[in-house]
């Protein structure tokens, strides 16, 4: 757990982050690399984070500057050519999809999750319900129940009145896996059709969602990760082609959605925002999400540590696949915010 000794207000404003001007490179089957050395990294330090995370069971760990790889590295038996689950880092491209979809034409987010997969998917009464919308699933503000027995469940019986919508901020596996039954609704396709169309095919990505048990979860290289890191990098656009237009949709996803929760957007952690909570508590610690990071990073975390970090003032993205790195905490742990740390003292930004 996050100690609650170390949640005290952080009262230091953070400089303002170097804007980064460096053009951005995107591979195509291949993929330039930068040495730690040209970008004036510590090369010393960087293998220092190496050991690291050998020692927190990583299996995959990169660093994009700019597009390019910079660092690059597999432990174990694991390599360029292994594919994990990606656990709920894979939120973040759903609620990336939700948006093109949204631009598509085929949803609205502000409309009743009802319109798209009909009434009686929850146990509320009707009035309750209607008002739960998409953009409440993408917020974690459906006011359903995360108490539950098993939070992951998606039958009416499990889903719950805890709270109106918009009014509680809970990190809720159900709700949001039911988005994947919006987009099927709405687009006529399976969410994998759906998703190989408007991103996985576009960018170069390999990788499945898979059924297990209610959850759907993404399974891919560590290298597609990172092409997901990039577009998210670069705004929605991959080299010439646009993948997702709506400017405002994205600045949307990657700012605070709501206030009980400002370190959190569509589906995405967000550093910086001075304050934060977590899954499974109904407790603000006043703090940033990572303060060892630059305070606009923003993040997609799953269980178990696996890890996709932006921040666009660097350049940076950076991807960690594995197992836990010693907690059994969702999202966010204190890996975060120690591996920041080692990168910083590393020079890597």
């Amino acid at each position: 757990m996050i100690c609650i000794s170390s949640c005290k207000k952080n009262t230091t404003t953070a400089p303002a982050p170097v804007t980064n001007t460096g053009t951005l490179y995107f591979p195509s089957s291949t993929w330039e690399t930068a040495t730690p050395a040209s970008l004036g990294w510590n090369e010393t330090g960087l293998n220092d984070v190496y050991t690291y995370l050998q020692q927190k069971n990583t299996k995959a760990f990169i660093i994009l500057k700019n597009g390019k790889i910079a660092a690059e590295k597999y432990f174990g038996t694991f390599t360029a050519d292994s594919n994990w689950y990606w656990a709920s880092a894979g939120k973040t491209m759903t609620a990336f999809l939700t948006g093109i979809a949204q631009e598509q034409g085929i949803i609205n987010i502000n409309y009743r999750t009802s319109q798209y997969i009909g009434t009686g998917w929850t146990s509320l009464p009707l009035a309750k319900e209607n008002l739960i919308t998409v953009k409440h699933q993408l917020t974690m503000t459906t006011g359903l129940d995360d108490g539950v027995a098993d939070s992951d469940c998606t039958t009416p019986a499990c889903l719950q009145y805890k709270a109106d919508a918009g009014t509680r901020w809970a990190y809720h596996n159900a709700p949001y896996t039911l988005l994947d039954k919006v987009i099927e609704s709405a687009s006529g396709l399976t969410y994998n059709q759906y998703f190989q169309q408007k991103i996985r095919d576009r960018i170069g990505m390999n990788g499945l969602w898979v059924k297990l048990g209610y959850n759907n979860v993404y399974i891919s290289t560590a290298r597609s990760m990172a092409r997901f890191g990039l577009l998210l990098l670069a705004k929605g656009k991959w080299d010439q082609t646009t993948i997702l237009a709506d400017t405002n949709y994205f600045k949307a996803q990657t700012n605070s959605s709501q206030s009980l929760n400002p370190s959190y957007g569509y589906l995405t952690w967000l550093n910086g925002k001075g304050s934060y909570m977590l899954p499974t508590l109904q407790f603000v610690f006043s703090t940033h999400l990572f303060p060892n990071a630059p305070a606009d990073a923003y993040a997609a975390l799953g269980k178990d540590d696996q890890k996709i970090y932006v921040v666009p003032s660097q350049g940076l993205v950076i991807i960690r696949l594995g197992e836990s790195a010693g907690q059994t905490q969702l999202a966010l742990s204190s890996f975060d915010n120690e591996l920041w740390g080692k990168l910083k003292a590393a020079a890597v930004f």
